[in-house]
């Protein structure tokens, strides 16, 4: 068994407010997300004229916003519309607490999804080109997310005798399955290794947003495996099936349709 690195959630206090891992951790992702994206926009346009490439600029701050606010947004209510409906009903204010953790990726895709399309019709842009750039460099947000779990010791796995357990100070005093640091690893850096090598390739139009969708559909539901189900659905068919693992079945044939579809 491994001792779990209690790490305060909160990094520094400024008078009320609390700077926390949790949240910087988004932050990270979002500019990781920027700068690559901008990266393969400057890889496109070499050679291009300097009025294309300001306007894709422009286009791309326009939509880092869009995607900023539905990520945000989108995974708050798919949390609170997935996981503890009930509870949030009873207190609407907690609803905002975003700090407190709780935030849905299915959720937060959807909302980026919205988010995105919106912004690109209203700008007359194509919507797909846009999403693919975005998708092959979600999963570094999506592993630094998944640290910050680690670090708030929340959404830990199943108990587990294996060498590398750890004991989570909201599990229990039983030895677990740190699923966090799994899905940091699968969800982040295994899954941007194998999207991000596709940028060049010359595939139709929203062809890597599905590959995106159906690779995470595929790792999300075998981590689900070593997940502790959360405490107020437990497992929800079967006596195995997780919330989590619907969920990701649904969004891998969103993929599957998406890349028929993109031909």
């Amino acid at each position: 068994m491994i001792p779990y690195p209690r790490i305060d959630p909160v990094i520094i206090h400024i008078g009320p407010l609390a700077l926390r891992w949790y949240g910087l951790m988004y932050l990270f992702g979002f500019f990781a997300a920027f700068f690559l994206v901008k990266k393969q926009i400057l890889e496109e346009l070499a050679g291009k004229t300097q009025e294309r490439l300001a306007s894709e600029l422009t286009l791309l701050d326009g939509i880092m916003v869009a995607l900023v606010a539905g990520v945000i947004i989108g995974g708050r209510l798919g949390y609170v519309l997935f996981y503890n409906l009930p509870y949030f009903i009873n207190h609407p204010v907690e609803i905002i607490a975003t700090w407190h953790g709780g935030m849905s990726f299915h959720g937060g895709a959807a909302g980026a999804l919205l988010a995105g399309w919106t912004y690109c019709r209203l700008h007359h842009t194509d919507f797909f080109k846009w999403s693919d750039r975005f998708c092959i460099t979600a999963p570094i947000g999506l592993g630094l997310g998944r640290i910050g779990n680690f670090i708030n010791g929340e959404l830990y796995g199943r108990p587990s005798d294996v060498p590398w357990a750890m004991i989570f100070p909201e599990g229990g005093f039983v030895p677990r399955h740190p699923s966090q640091l799994y899905e940091a690893l699968l969800e982040g850096l295994l899954l941007f290794c194998l999207l991000w090598p596709t940028r060049n390739k010359p595939w139709p139009h929203g062809r890597k947003t599905a590959l995106f969708f159906m690779l995470y559909g595929v790792i999300r539901f075998f981590v689900e495996f070593f997940r502790e189900p959360d405490a107020q659905l437990g497992f929800i068919a079967l006596g195995w099936v997780t919330m989590g693992q619907v969920l990701s079945v649904a969004i891998m044939l969103f993929g599957a349709g998406l890349w028929m579809a993109r031909r």
